[in-house]
Parts: structure tokens; C-alpha cells; sequence
């Protein structure tokens, strides 16, 4: 167990500072920016391209892995958006964000790292699948029940063309399927550019973990919305639950894919909830509140999760 909490917390040791300066200082947002800015269109392209690019093609044709990892993301979010249904009273819009909490997880900022500290250079390629893909989903899912729901203003029509230029100027995803081209043709970077691509993917969890805690720490929990823990149960219980029964169903898989696909099932709630809750202006306290609280039980369930995946536990939990 000493060594699973070795593992854990320099993780969420870094969230934690991220949270104790964001509480000390309190800079604005807009602090953030340029840091969010270098996570998302610098740091966190260059570890995927180059995880894809270092990965043999065939295995990235796993078509029942992905099949099953994105069924088990659209059930989680299913279940998330009855739940805001229900709780909401029928507001589509609000069930929308509190199915992103409920669904997607912190496969961008804390999953790559995580996964590859736990499982080892073989978590590489269900990673960056499970990121993809998952993205893709809730990327072209939400601007959709939205425009649905009345609280988005340009309409279907219109809807349709930000999930395509959501989807094709996305640089995670741009990212992925240039190392996915560069792993079909075997392309080896020149070493100035390869060791380039190596100091930036070596920075790319650090900074998303330190801001992170920066802006969950700028969002204050004044209370406690009472469908924040249902949600939070979705995601950290019973999203890995449904990855782990259907990977059972749809495989077999490797041993690897297995266990990386369970601790990206686990991660906590996406700070996307938040952003889609300020993009459409609906849900936006419940959103911070769910972040929040989904990153501090993850503390527990997170280590727990790595615990099974490092003891050999996992598989028998729902052995067919």
C-alpha cells in the first residue's frame, strides 16, 4: 500500500498546491490563461503525438476496446443526464452539464500521467484511444442537446457546424491523428524535434495538475447542491463499474488495457462541466461544486482503484 500512495500522491500532492496557492494569492482567472493556453494547444499535443506516434499501428485498431470504453462513457452520461432530469425538473440544459459530470472524466489533465506512472509505457495507446474517443463524444454530444434545450441560440443548424469545427480544430485531436499518420508511416522525428516533443509532453502533467487545483480553488463551494453526491457517485463508482463489466463482455483484452481503461474511468469529474456550465449558463454552481468535491473523494477511490490494478486485483472483480 506504501508504494500505491507513493504512486498517488505526487499527483494529487500537486493538485493540493495548485489549490493552496490559487486559496493564498488569488489572482483572477485570467491569470490562468496563458497556462491553460500552453496545456491545451502546446504541452498536452506534444504527449499525445508523440505516445501515438511511438505506438505500433496495430494496436491502435482496436476497435472492440474503443467499442466498449465509449459505451461504457455514454451509459455513465446517460445515467448522469436522468439524473439531472429528474433533479432539475426536466431543465435539459442543466441535465446536459450534470451529465458531462457524471460522464466524462479528467482524461486530459490527470489521465496520461497517471496511466503511465501505474501501468507503464503499455497504457500509452488505450490513453490516448480512451481520450479520443471519449472526447469526440461529449464534444459532439453537448452543443447538440443543447441547441436542444433551447440555451444555445444559433440553433440546430448551427449547432452542427461547431461540433465539425469543435471537432476539426480541436488540437488533442489534431494531436492524436497526426501521431496515429506518423505511426502508420513509422516517421521518426529529427532528435532536435524529438527531444523537443519530450520536454514539452515531460511538462505537460505538472502544469495541467498545478492548474487544476488553481481552478478548482477559484471556484468556492458555498454549499453543497444535494445532487452533487449522485453525480459524484457516477463517476467515480459506477463509470469504472460499467468499463470493467463491458471490457469483460466485448473482450478479451490485455491485461494493460484492462487496468488503464478502469483508472480513466475513475479519474474525477472534467473541468469541462464547468466550462460548458459558463459557455451555456446553466448549472454553473452545481458544476464547481461536482469538480470540487469529485477531485477530493477521488483522493480515496483513485488509490483504491491503483491498489487493484497494482495487486492484480482487478480482473476478478467481474470475472465472466
Amino acid at each position: 500500500m506504501l508504494s500505491i500512495l507513493n504512486l498517488a500522491l505526487p499527483f494529487f500532492g500537486l493538485i493540493f498546491i495548485g489549490f493552496a496557492c490559487g486559496k493564498w494569492n488569488r489572482l483572477p482567472d485570467e491569470g490562468l490563461a496563458w497556462m491553460n493556453f500552453f496545456i491545451l494547444y502546446v504541452a498536452l499535443p506534444a504527449l499525445f503525438f508523440r505516445i501515438l506516434s511511438k505506438t505500433p499501428f496495430e494496436q491502435l485498431a482496436q476497435v472492440d476496446f474503443v467499442a466498449a470504453t465509449v459505451l461504457a462513457t455514454a451509459s455513465a452520461f446517460t445515467i448522469a443526464y436522468i439524473i439531472g432530469l429528474i433533479l432539475r425538473r426536466g431543465s435539459l440544459a442543466d441535465a446536459t452539464v450534470a451529465a458531462v459530470a457524471g460522464g466524462f472524466g479528467n482524461v486530459g489533465y490527470m489521465g496520461p500521467g497517471l496511466a503511465l506512472a501505474t501501468v507503464g509505457p503499455e497504457a500509452a495507446a488505450p490513453v490516448a484511444l480512451i481520450f479520443s474517443f471519449d472526447a469526440l463524444l461529449i464534444f459532439t454530444l453537448v452543443p447538440l442537446l443543447m441547441a436542444f434545450s433551447g440555451a444555445s441560440a444559433t440553433g440546430f443548424g448551427r449547432a452542427l457546424l461547431e461540433v465539425a469545427k469543435g471537432i476539426f480544430l480541436n488540437p488533442l485531436l489534431i494531436a492524436a491523428a497526426l501521431g496515429v499518420g506518423a505511426a502508420a508511416v513509422q516517421y521518426e522525428p529529427p532528435v532536435a524535434i524529438d527531444r523537443l516533443l519530450q520536454f514539452l509532453y515531460t511538462s505537460a502533467a505538472p502544469c495541467a495538475l498545478f492548474a487544476l487545483g488553481v481552478t478548482v480553488a477559484l471556484r468556492p463551494l458555498e454549499r453543497m447542491p444535494w445532487e452533487v453526491p449522485l453525480l459524484t457517485a457516477v463517476k467515480l463508482v459506477v463509470h469504472p463499474i460499467l468499463v470493467l463489466a463491458l471490457l469483460s463482455w466485448f473482450g478479451p483484452f490485455g491485461q494493460a488495457w484492462v487496468d488503464t481503461a478502469v483508472l480513466m474511468a475513475a479519474l474525477p469529474p472534467a473541468l469541462s462541466a464547468y466550462v460548458f456550465a459558463r459557455q451555456y449558463n446553466a448549472w454553473i454552481e452545481q458544476a464547481s461544486s461536482v469538480v470540487l468535491t469529485g477531485t477530493l473523494l477521488s483522493v480515496a477511490t483513485l488509490t483504491a482503484v491503483m491498489w487493484l490494478v497494482q495487486t492484480g486485483m482487478l480482473p476478478q472483480l467481474l470475472a465472466r
